[in-house]
């Protein structure tokens, strides 16, 4: 039997019909799509969403890039098992995502995207918003989304979409090759009808596998771990894709091996627990960085290893010996490490067995422990209120939002000054509460991000913590927050300027240069008065409820009125200017970003030196 359908309808219709399943849990795939319309998607993706009168919910955005933000945030919060499509039209729309498909594919993070596509048939050549490519006919703008996308295709003729969508399933629902996921959609194959086999539409449902790793690695692994006595684990994101943080727990109690996490593994342990040391690297905590200075076997798990959490290699010791288990088999192997190529749960489980017996020596526990509380002293000097009737400091207003969130609320950053002092500082309760998209690190990220995580967990207050920077870049869906009444809640900090590369600029001898939000001065330098922007009352004209808080001691107050609001609310608080913003601990590990090898300024020429002493602790981990 057939069912004759467009192209477009064909495809809302077999994205409806697909499940995935996990330990015996089955949801939705494709849960919703989000979509701007234009002329490449509005007679064929927009009529077709129409026509299957919400069997594919439609979500409408205001901009491309943030849509795909809000799909990739939804997509972590159901631990990829549920994902959004993105559509757009032909052009800039297209090329719009292109960011968001970078951002989902380093995370890997499912998102599906649809992009309206020029005339597969040529008959008006060029289209408006089409590109020319003089020695190529069959390119496309939609060509840039291919090296950001762990799958790419171009439906040209309809019966193509069948091999098509399901290698497009295949890959979304696959932990080990996840990411964006591109079908380029030509305005008028969409709309072209074709006799689909009723099977094309049939319920669907992928298993979401959980691969043990090989015995014999894991006796290796086992084996280099009861050789050591100052192990470390690294818990990377992949803890939490796995729903792996009870199997890691097991593992630490029963060895009591510490625990330090990534931005994006903070929280697979609980921040009270004995074993937990907080953050690694250039963001970390100085117990932490202090362990991994003197570890002889690190246990990587679930991470890719980025620079921050190596400190650009200079943080572990030249003979330190690196076991990873990962699902990746490209990210198990870096570091030239013993793989455990595996899921994160189904491979702690293995190694915790092939541990029996194994403790580290009980001086280290204490040597750790000693650490752990010296570091939380630091913790509580930094979110301390010295004058309730100043404004905060950066530390303060995290201090204050700890003091008055639970274990359900999420808190969502990705750029800016905000991650490095959430690293060092935040307290995790939960295991989804700490939510730092720091792969791309991707400024705009995070108010679409919690409407994608509210979406996902709609009983669960979640905060979108951004600086005046992040927010000009991509308040946008503010308005779809109004719109569908999605109560997420916006921490918006002033600090009139680019905070965080300020500080990167003054370190690396750039004194600053371009990143305060002031008026020109006479000598023609960003230097004069802060502007008089108030992006309070900009959130208010989108339709945000909003609330100021003008002192330190205010804000808690505040922060609680938000956290009981049941409409989309910002909390606006203005802090100490960029130059002296943070108030966290200083970096306590080094960071490689490349200082001017000559130079007549003397902020750069001492740079370069400071630079020159750091770089030369630089090693290559070879595994001997």
């Amino acid at each position: 039997m057939t069912r004759r359908l467009t192209v477009a309808q064909a495809l809302v219709t077999f994205l409806a019909h697909q499940y995935t399943e996990r330990d015996g849990r089955r949801q939705r795939l494709i849960d919703a799509c989000w979509g701007i319309f234009g002329h490449g998607n509005v007679a064929g993706i927009g009529q077709a969403l129409l026509e299957s009168e919400g069997a594919l919910p439609y979500l409408q955005g205001r901009n491309e890039q943030a849509m795909v933000h809000a799909a990739v945030g939804f997509a972590r919060q159901r631990d990829r098992l549920a994902a959004h499509a993105v559509t757009t039209s032909i052009g800039p729309g297209a090329t719009n995502l292109v960011t968001g498909a970078a951002l989902a594919t380093i995370n890997r993070l499912p998102v599906l995207l649809l992009p309206g596509d020029t005339f597969a048939t040529r008959p008006a050549d060029p289209v408006l918003q089409q590109l020319e490519h003089p020695g190529a006919g069959d390119i496309s703008v939609n060509d840039c989304l291919r090296p950001v996308s762990r799958y790419f295709d171009r439906i040209t003729r309809p019966e193509a979409l069948i091999p098509a969508a399901l290698q497009a399933m295949r890959v979304l629902t696959d932990p080990a090759e996840t990411g964006a996921v591109t079908l380029a959609l030509p305005q008028d194959v969409q709309v072209e009808a074709y006799d689909w086999p009723e099977e094309f539409f049939a319920d669907r449902v992928w298993r979401v596998r959980r691969p043990a790793p090989d015995p014999a690695a894991t006796a290796d692994a086992a084996a280099a771990v009861r050789a050591a006595r100052r192990p470390l684990i690294v818990a990377g994101g992949g803890v939490h894709h796995s729903e792996a943080e009870d199997a890691l727990r097991a593992l630490v109690e029963a060895t009591g091996i510490p625990v330090a996490s990534t931005q994006a593994g903070k929280g697979s342990l609980r921040h009270d627990h004995p074993a937990d040391v907080g953050g690694i690297g250039h963001t970390g905590t100085a117990v932490a960085d202090e362990l991994a200075r003197a570890a002889d076997v690190v246990i990587g798990v679930g991470t890719r290893y980025s620079d921050f959490t190596t400190a650009s290699a200079t943080l572990f010791a030249p003979g330190v010996r690196f076991v990873n288990l990962n699902i990746t088999s490209f990210d198990a192997h870096k570091l030239a490490a013993l793989p455990l190529v595996a899921d994160a749960r189904a491979g702690l489980r293995a190694l915790t067995e092939a541990l029996a017996g194994y403790r580290v020596p009980a001086s280290y526990e204490s040597e750790y422990a000693a650490g752990k509380a010296a570091w939380e002293a630091e913790v509580e000097r930094a979110y301390a209120v010295a004058d309730p009737g100043a404004r905060p400091g950066q530390a303060q207003v995290l201090g204050a939002l700890d003091a008055v969130v639970g274990e359900e609320d999420v808190i969502i950053n990705a750029a800016g000054s905000l991650p490095g002092d959430l690293h060092k500082l935040w307290r995790a309760r939960s295991r989804r509460q700490y939510h730092l998209e720091y792969g791309y690190s991707c400024m705009g990220y995070e108010i679409p991000a919690a409407i994608g995580v509210r979406l996902a967990a709609p009983d669960r207050p979640v905060w979108a913590l951004v600086g005046d920077g992040t927010y000009l870049m991509m308040p946008t869906e503010l308005v779809t927050a109004v719109q569908e009444g999605i109560a997420i809640k916006v921490v918006l900090i002033q600090n009139h300027g680019y905070a965080s590369i300020g500080g990167l600029s003054e370190a690396v001898g750039g004194e600053r240069f371009g990143t305060a939000y002031r008026y020109r001065a006479p000598d023609g330098s960003y230097s004069g008065d802060p502007l008089p922007v108030d992006l309070a009352a900009n959130a208010a004209s989108l339709g945000m409820d909003v609330l100021r808080a003008r002192t330190a001691g205010e804000l808690r107050t505040v922060l609680a009125e938000a956290r009981a609001a049941d409409r989309p609310t910002c909390v606006y608080v203005e802090t100490e200017t960029a130059d002296s913003v943070s108030g966290a601990p200083p970096a306590q590990a080094w960071w490689d970003v490349p200082v001017a090898e000559t130079a007549t300024r003397p902020a750069a020429v001492r740079a370069r030196r400071d630079y020159e002493r750091h770089a030369a602790a630089r090693r290559r981990y070879l595994g001997t």
